[in-house]
């Protein structure tokens, strides 16, 4: 590989990176105002107030970057950075094409769970570096939550990984079939739910409950470390997304994937994307209790039997 081709594979991953999170972000608005019947801002930049979200930018740019006096400061300035830029990595793994990949790594697929996993504690040490209660509350239910949720999400990505016989995200679409999503869908299932309590998604959001704990976390922030929170979020959302594309739905597989597999991939994680929108309309905040019922009674037991089936199915050449 040239240098001109490293360099137009960084910029193209740089540039998705800043664009696809802020079409979810845009995409969940005006999704989420039609479902629940309030339209919101309809007038920026013209049709459908397709611009409020760059309104919504400059605003943040405006604001003043506070830093609290009994903060750790130097944690405090860091942790937008570290939930926001691991999502950057696991992007760049992400097989958009055939053959086809920003970074192509032969063990893609734990490099990507390890990124999304370090993007998490970025709301750790928001919550523990704010010097507030609320922060502190919400920074270890965030920690709670990580510990829960990651294990169903690795029980559900290793045995697709079993199943296709590769820890390369790329050889993995590959060994992809159609009747694949029904043999592997309770790990599918395991996975989406997962992943959005990873997120910290409603109707996972506790750390960050703005009902009971103001933002959670994120109190203390303001102008664009919370942007970058916020951007953080929606970039989860594309990173997630794709990689249940990639698991389960074949990635780039579709008519004439040779020249329009890009296409279809984009699209399958848009679709992944919107679903992740509608659970947040749909479904009201859990309580932590109920959280750590559902990952440890439900979610684990669920993703190991997959798994167990998957071993059992691969033993036997099914």
């Amino acid at each position: 590989m040239t240098l001109l081709e490293v360099v137009l594979r960084a910029v193209a991953a740089l540039a998705a990176f800043l664009v696809l999170p802020l079409l979810v972000g845009q995409a969940e608005h005006k999704v989420m105002a039609h479902m629940q019947g309030r339209l919101g801002p309809m007038y920026a930049g013209g049709f459908h107030g397709w611009a409020q979200l760059v309104a919504d930018g400059v605003k943040f740019v405006q604001k003043e970057d506070i830093v609290p006096a009994a903060a750790d400061r130097w944690v405090f300035r860091l942790a937008p950075a570290v939930a926001l830029v691991p999502y950057l990595v696991a992007l760049a793994t992400l097989p958009v094409h055939p053959g086809v990949a920003a970074v192509e790594v032969p063990g893609s697929v734990l490099l990507v769970l390890a990124a999304t996993s370090v993007g998490a504690l970025g709301t750790l040490m928001a919550g523990w570096s704010s010097a507030n209660k609320y922060s502190l509350i919400g920074g270890l239910r965030a920690a709670a939550q990580l510990v829960s949720y990651e294990l169903p999400v690795v029980l559900a990505v290793a045995s697709v990984a079993l199943a296709g016989g590769s820890l390369s995200l790329a050889g993995l679409v590959e060994a992809w079939s159609p009747w694949w999503l029904l043999w592997q869908l309770p790990g599918a299932v395991v996975f989406l739910v997962a992943a959005v309590a990873e997120l910290q998604r409603p109707p996972f959001d506790m750390p960050v409950a703005d009902a009971e704990l103001v933002m959670g976390a994120w109190t203390e922030y303001t102008g664009l470390r919370f942007a970058f929170f916020l951007l953080a979020e929606y970039a989860g959302i594309v990173v997630m997304s794709l990689l249940f594309t990639t698991l389960w739905l074949g990635g780039w597989h579709g008519p004439f994937s040779d020249a329009l597999g890009w296409l279809w991939f984009l699209l399958k994680g848009f679709v992944v994307s919107l679903v992740v929108v509608w659970v947040r309309v749909a479904w009201p905040r859990l309580r932590e209790d109920q959280l750590q019922r559902m990952a440890w009674l439900w979610l684990v037991p669920l993703a190991l039997g997959q798994l167990l089936l998957t071993g059992v199915g691969v033993v036997v050449g099914w």
